[in-house]
């Protein structure tokens, strides 16, 4: 299922800069700022799934009250992705509430899935950062097990 080959390129900067991905959800609208000078790839990594409409539908499978909120799993349980995988980028900031991150199963293994922090929190810096929560943190908290992002669009 892992094929390097199929990963994602960069984007050209018009088509990643000054990007907001926005994500409906039953609970309301969250608003997800991208940071492609800190991570290029994964950002258009994001923007192509999205584009080729991979979150539509999805749920979020996994939330840890105080911690974190994951979704981005086509199979809805923490065992899928889009087929293939990607290398990690540097990590240039800390896991704060509201920072949107790559889920991954070890390193270079990101795909599809992501997660939100509830909580600041001191992991290590293994989940590479592409976004952040402007706006929906209140939709963020509201989040359970199952509730689906109905469409997930690019601005």
């Amino acid at each position: 299922m892992t094929n390097q080959s199929q990963a994602p390129t960069i984007l050209p900067g018009e088509k990643i800069q000054n990007k907001t991905a926005i994500v409906e959800t039953p609970k309301g609208t969250i608003r997800i700022s991208l940071l492609p000078d800190d991570a290029p790839l994964a950002v258009s990594n994001f923007i192509t799934l999205i584009e080729k409409k991979f979150y539509d539908g999805l749920t979020f499978h996994r939330v840890e009250p105080g911690f974190v909120i994951q979704g981005g799993d086509p199979n809805g349980d923490g065992t899928g992705g889009p087929g293939y995988t990607f290398k990690d980028e540097p990590i240039r900031q800390e896991y704060k509430r509201g920072i949107v991150a790559m889920a991954n199963s070890g390193p270079n293994t990101n795909g599809s899935q992501f997660f939100i922090m509830l909580e600041d929190k001191p992991l290590p810096p293994n989940y590479t950062i592409f976004g952040e929560v402007t706006d929906g943190m209140n939709v963020v908290d509201q989040i359970q097990v199952g509730d689906q992002m109905m469409s997930v669009t690019i601005k």
